[in-house]
């Protein structure tokens, strides 16, 4: 199964964008994978994520 994805834009200035390409390189990762990346890592450490999300919504029903 696949997920759906969402598009959107992302404005960031070009220092801020070529540190991104470099770290996205160094790990083998696309730019934009490597935003999936981070986000999903901040989501899960903030016990935000989606799992954490279904798993509060189903134990308070």
């Amino acid at each position: 199964m696949s997920k759906e994805k969402k598009s959107f834009v992302l404005r960031l200035d070009a220092d801020t964008y070529k540190a991104l390409e470099k770290w996205a390189a160094d790990e083998f990762r696309s730019v934009n994978g490597q935003l999936e990346w981070i986000i999903a890592k901040a989501l899960k450490e903030s016990g935000r994520g989606a799992k954490t999300t279904e798993k509060k919504s189903s134990s308070s029903q």
